[in-house]
């Protein structure tokens, strides 16, 4: 079995871009954490528990939320969050 990951993109692209994927911060101390809600039912509950969490630990926390769930968010709004967070988390929900 090999240890590399594929991961697929689910925007149907015809030929999709191939990069490297980032490592994974050893820990979140120092680091600023976005919370992106893709605009699905109840993500935001899920994203509020991870904020409370990431709060009482002392780390850094910013908002950012999708137009909508049915389309890739907006390339200013992945602009905005690769400048100004260090991690991301996505929340899914249904």
């Amino acid at each position: 079995m090999s240890d590399s990951t594929i991961l697929l993109d689910p925007t149907s692209e015809l030929s999709p871009s191939q990069r490297q994927r980032l490592a994974r911060p050893e820990k979140l101390d120092g680091l600023t954490v976005g919370l992106l809600d893709i605009s699905k039912a109840r993500g935001d509950v899920f994203l509020d528990r991870i904020a409370e969490k990431l709060g009482e630990r002392g780390i850094a926390v910013k908002r950012y939320a999708k137009p909508t769930f049915a389309r890739p968010a907006p390339t200013d709004l992945s602009q905005q969050i690769a400048e100004e967070v260090d991690v991301v988390v996505e929340g899914l929900a249904d």
